[in-house]
């Protein structure tokens, strides 16, 4: 399925760095997710690292597809939640905070700024396509995974934590009202320890989230 004529999911995009200077000696407010009474609501209790790590009978690319499968299906359940308050109007821009903005490359290398809801709805539909594809993720037995199922995980995952990014930017006061924030927060420490784990994510992709990151590392939730 395509999105407004754009083509398929093989650009990841751009991750645009906004300077926004401070006047006088006003701080910027922490936000919500910062606070410690939200940051430490969580389902699980402890380390992910035992959950993430590969079992010792299991085909890497299969651990890689099952949970890829599944973080997909949970960051999409969850995003749909809170879908009424992500509106154009809302959310004119793919943003993850002050500094932060994500815009799209079409097939010719054009960047393109997308509303939020319109990036998400398009990636979603795109990687849903991509999973369902026998050719990049094969379910029969015996069937071999495509030699650079590494790099389409890579776009996937980054994409995948933008939409999370985005979610605890501007939409953490809906997923706290809706009671659902220690689920969102299992979910994030799941998911980086993961792209940890393997290795699907550089440091600088994480960027807007990277106080949260560290927080939930002391911690010890996130093994750093």
């Amino acid at each position: 399925m395509s999105f407004f004529g754009l083509g398929k999911l093989a650009g990841i995009g751009k991750q645009k760095q906004i300077n926004v200077p401070l006047s006088g000696a006003a701080k910027p407010q922490l936000p919500l997710f910062l606070r410690k009474s939200f940051a430490q609501s969580h389902l699980v209790k402890g380390s992910f690292k035992g959950v993430v790590q590969q079992p010792k009978y299991a085909d890497l690319n299969e651990w890689l597809s099952i949970n890829t499968f599944e973080f997909f299906n949970l960051i999409n359940l969850f995003y749909g939640v809170i879908t009424e308050f992500c509106t154009i109007n809302e959310c004119p821009s793919m943003s993850a905070g002050p500094n932060t903005e994500y815009t799209w490359s079409d097939t010719q290398r054009k960047t393109i700024k997308l509303a939020a809801p319109q990036y998400i709805d398009y990636v979603l539909s795109q990687i849903q396509t991509m999973l369902d594809d026998e050719r990049m993720f094969p379910t029969k037995i015996g069937a071999d995974f495509p030699k650079d199922i590494r790099a389409t995980l890579v776009v996937i995952y980054r994409h995948l934590f933008r939409i999370l990014a985005h979610m605890y930017w501007s939409h953490y006061v809906e997923l706290v009202n809706l009671k659902i924030e220690g689920h969102v927060n299992s979910l994030f420490a799941h998911f980086i320890s993961f792209v940890k784990e393997f290795d699907l994510l550089d440091r600088k992709d994480m960027t807007p989230m990277l106080d949260l990151i560290v927080y939930y590392e002391q911690q010890g939730i996130i093994i750093s």
